[in-house]
């Protein structure tokens, strides 16, 4: 009797798993839960600048260790460390320039500046406490810069100044009033030195500080300023001779037939110089083929780190700093005829990326939306234009956006998390000095905690 009922209570059980189980789907209903499916696998990033972050943690081991505790506890998963601030020294381990000794940090009203006395090494500390409490580390670095002027006549670093004979570096810029190296522009509106991207001595010496950075047990390193100066650079004779073998042909009148002086990015005018779309292709080209060796660079090294760049979302004027973050497979001529040529899309980097940061960097009223200028716009228009190419994660900067009266910025921050996150594969924010002097803390932990896991 006990077997029959057993046998009926098989049957009976079984039968009500299938019948419950749809014909369309063959997954069993009691599949025991899958890790990955129950846990949120996206990244939610910290980028920690250099020099807002100097006075901090330049000296300081235990206070890096405090706040990196703290960053983790509020549900960051990983840290980004710029190493390599605007002067274009560094502060990790390389031969191939000078380590940073003082920068110019904001101390409002009025920028200030910071020695360095400590002598160990600035990023391994990062590291070293980052692993500590389970956080992912990744360095930062300001690539196409050599130097800077510091506001207020507190004096300049970087080897453009160092070194006078790597003046040729420098990037050469198309005024109103002419083509001037910028080593040359002392009234306070180029105080970033940029490199010429197209030399390559200048790919070279950077080649191998980024092969330096990679030996370090990093989790990822990033490229930041890996692009031109603004539309104005670079217009130097070496420039112009390698666009002329890339187009086959003289320019007899340059830079009139490639860009009109002075040319802001934009609006652009309505009818563009001979050469103008070709011009940009070129210079897209250029920073394209340089992320290619950078990666390639990387991957030699330690083929573990992950590979990435900080970009800027607003993709309609990006091409005025040279950059095509897309995706080669992104049409760009098809919805930008004014400025991409029908070659454009070629230079698209984003399937050289194992991962891309981008600036949502819209005013603190303006977190949801579909367009440029809103956070979630900037994160879902950059999903149809790198289409799956590489993972990215976008962000605002909570300290330097524009916050209209009437806005509570702490549910900005908030609200943030979700527009970013859901409408990209990750979470990016813009820098670790904002949360710690607007107390943000609370505002990130309350976003995070709302997150649903993934799906």
């Amino acid at each position: 009797m006990k077997k029959i009922f057993s046998i009926l209570l098989l049957v009976f059980v079984t039968t009500i798993i299938f019948a419950c189980s749809s014909s369309d789907d063959d997954t069993p209903p009691w599949r025991w839960p899958d890790d990955e499916e129950e846990t949120d696998a996206k990244p939610r990033y910290v980028w920690i600048d250099a020099a807002a972050n100097f006075p901090d943690y330049a000296d300081n081991k235990n206070k890096i260790r405090e706040d990196l505790a703290k960053v983790k506890e509020v549900g960051f998963t990983d840290i980004v460390v710029d190493v390599r601030p605007t002067t274009g020294d560094v502060l990790f381990n390389t031969s191939a320039c000078d380590q940073v000794r003082r920068v110019a940090y904001w101390d409002g009203p009025t920028y200030k500046l910071y020695d360095r006395t400590a002598t160990w090494d600035y990023l391994q500390a990062f590291i070293d406490a980052g692993h500590e409490v389970g956080l992912k580390v990744h360095a930062g670095i300001n690539t196409f810069v050599g130097g800077n002027t510091y506001a207020y006549g507190l004096g300049e670093d970087g080897i453009l100044f160092r070194d006078a004979s790597k003046k040729n570096w420098a990037t050469s810029l198309n005024t109103t009033t002419g083509i001037k190296n910028t080593m040359d522009i002392t009234d306070g509106s180029y105080r970033t030195k940029f490199f010429n991207p197209v030399n390559q001595d200048v790919q070279n010496y950077l080649l191998t500080i980024i092969g330096d950075l990679a030996t370090y047990d990093l989790d990822g390193i990033f490229l930041d300023r890996c692009r031109y100066d603004e539309l104005e650079s670079d217009f130097s004779d070496y420039t112009k001779s390698k666009f002329e073998a890339y187009i086959g042909q003289t320019i007899s009148n340059f830079p009139g037939d490639v860009v009109a002086p002075g040319t802001a990015v934009y609006p652009l005018p309505a009818t563009l110089p001979i050469h103008f779309k070709k011009w940009l292709e070129f210079r897209a080209k250029v920073i394209h083929d340089f992320v290619e060796k950078a990666r390639a660079k990387v991957k030699s090294v330690n083929g573990d780190i992950q590979f990435g760049v900080y970009v800027g979302g607003w993709y309609s004027t990006y091409y005025g700093v040279g950059v095509n973050w897309a995706s080669p497979k992104y049409n760009t001529a098809q919805y930008h005829s004014q400025w991409a040529s029908a070659d454009y899309n070629k230079y698209g980097y984003a399937d050289h990326l194992d991962f891309l940061l981008l600036g949502a960097y819209a005013s603190a009223d303006k977190i949801y939306g579909t367009g440029e200028w809103t956070v979630e716009g900037f994160c879902k228009q950059a999903d149809a234009k790198i289409l799956g190419d590489t993972k990215f994660a976008g962000g605002p900067d909570v300290g330097n956006w524009n916050v209209p009266a009437g806005t509570n910025v702490h549910t900005s921050v908030t609200n943030s998390i979700d527009a970013a996150y859901h409408a990209g594969n990750g979470y990016f924010l813009f820098d670790l000095i904002h949360v710690k002097k607007s107390d943000f803390w609370n505002d990130l932990k309350q976003g995070f905690d709302k997150l649903e896991p993934k799906k």
